[in-house]
């Protein structure tokens, strides 16, 4: 009896890594790299959770802003679906007025939309983005910390 469990002990962590090496896995949770301050005010980080390819014609990447961070005005050669995880952050449609996106709300930019999104002045905001395999960004404007600002006090609650 003592050699069967030590013979299953022993096996059922060989089954477990076996499968995990026969799946490609990745986790929503992981923070990301921290982006490079290029289009953008503050501070942010990005993980790439899935690239397109092939057979998948899409890309998912999680986005995680500090309070106070704001990306520039862009669009996208496809349509883009924002998925709010954590926080809250500003939103805005060129032609459109802001608003605050939070926890739970999920958006959709239709392809070639100028827009633009961010964290909140006091809250940092997590999201998902959904978007096609294609380029996805075009940067079209940079948006002022002085225009963030307005909508920060325009928004506030």
């Amino acid at each position: 009896m003592k050699n069967l469990i030590t013979t299953v002990l022993c096996i059922i962590p060989v089954c477990v890594l076996a499968q995990h090496n026969e799946y490609e896995v990745s986790s929503y949770q992981e923070k990301g790299a921290k982006a490079p301050n290029t289009h953008y005010i503050g501070e942010a980080w990005l993980n790439g959770i899935l690239e397109a390819d092939d057979e998948t014609d899409f890309n998912i990447t999680k986005a995680t802003f500090k309070a106070n961070s704001t990306l520039d005005w862009h669009k996208h050669s496809s349509s883009q679906v924002l998925i709010y995880v954590d926080g809250e952050g500003y939103y805005q449609e060129r032609g459109k007025e802001p608003v605050i996106l939070k926890k739970g709300d999920v958006i959709k930019c239709e392809k070639d939309t100028e827009h633009w999104h961010s964290s909140t002045k006091d809250s940092d905001v997590t999201y998902l983005a959904l978007y096609g395999g294609e380029e996805p960004t075009t940067w079209t404007e940079t948006l002022s910390k002085e225009y963030y600002d307005s909508v920060a006090k325009k928004l506030r609650k």
